[in-house]
């Protein structure tokens, strides 16, 4: 029988338009949690938010939100690149005033998720992570830490490139995302095609030409961990079969590490099987998507986060340094 006992509201920041907002808002309402959605996409045109100089004066859209039992951060919606943002117009009639105001947005909303996160509310995830996110930087964090990643290059050295792909096969793709990965060719190493570096750099990567795993994280358990069947180097949009496995105990030693690594408590992590046999680290996303994969894998990763959330707000969250 699902707990019905009192709890704080556990606070949603994201779209209530986005499906994955809806569901986790849906569930925790049947484990007797209230969620408040703080619409980040409607903010500052519609949401109204207020902080004074005390670090427990919040308000939301009039409400006092000082302390939330727990926060489950979807989107920011921070930037005019963000998913869901709509700004085409504005940036073309005056995109300088236009970025002032994303700048302007997501540095209150940073400021609030740290208020949140300096008062011990339970965050996934807070900003206290957010330096070490981008991929050129957990990479390297895992690496340090001893875990499995592909050889990388991160660059817009057009002779760096050449040097890094002599003798390998290698995968090319944005440094932050949004494009699918492809195979660098001998006719995208010409000074014509590598000069589209000067335009912005580039990650390019030891092809690994094994199995897509994708493992969720929480709290430092392993919720699911799934086998995705694709033919392409890229699995997004090209899944043929997704499939709930068992990972060998070392692998998922390594792979709660990581989460501690990057300070995540909650993440969907990507990795891929090098030719030598090894499954390494693609990325750790701090707002892993889901849905798709509880429907198509039978896992329960929705039943885990919102139970966790509904803990949370009871107060009892795991305790993290």
């Amino acid at each position: 029988m699902t707990e019905k006992t009192q709890a704080g509201p556990v606070l949603i920041v994201g779209s209530p338009g986005d499906i994955h907002v809806d569901a986790v808002a849906r569930r925790l309402g049947e484990e007797g949690v209230e969620a408040f959605v703080l619409d980040s996409l409607a903010f500052p045109e519609k949401t109204r938010v207020s902080l004074s100089d005390d670090l427990d004066c919040i308000t939301v859209d009039g409400r006092p939100m000082g302390r939330p039992g727990a926060v489950y951060v979807r989107q920011l919606h921070g930037h005019p690149l963000a998913m869901d943002v709509d700004v085409a117009e504005e940036m073309e009639d005056d995109w300088r005033t236009t970025l002032v105001v994303f700048r302007e947005k997501a540095t209150l909303l940073k400021g609030l998720m740290g208020r949140w996160e300096a008062l011990g509310v339970p965050l996934y995830n807070g900003p206290s992570s957010d330096w070490c996110t981008p991929k050129p930087t957990q990479l390297a964090l895992l690496k340090a830490a001893g875990l499995p990643v592909p050889r990388t290059l991160w660059t817009n050295d057009a002779e760096a490139v050449r040097r890094f792909a002599a003798g390998q096969r290698v995968a090319y793709k944005p440094v932050t995302g949004g494009a699918a990965t492809k195979e660098l060719l001998a006719e995208d190493l010409t000074d014509e095609r590598l000069g589209a570096l000067d335009a912005a750099p580039v990650t390019f990567q030891e092809l690994l030409p094994g199995e897509d795993i994708r493992v969720y994280v929480l709290d430092g358990e392993i919720i699911a961990s799934l086998r995705i069947i694709s033919s392409a180097l890229d699995f997004r949009q090209n899944e043929e079969r997704v499939e709930q496995v068992e990972l060998p105990p070392e692998v998922a030693r390594q792979c709660v590490k990581a989460a501690e690594v990057l300070g995540l408590r909650w993440t969907g992590m990507d990795l891929k099987r090098g030719a030598d046999g090894v499954l390494k680290f693609l990325e750790l996303n701090a707002s892993a998507m889901f849905l798709g994969f509880d429907a198509r894998a039978g896992s329960d990763i929705l039943g885990h986060l919102t139970r966790t959330l509904a803990r949370a707000a009871r107060g009892k969250a795991p305790i993290r340094p």
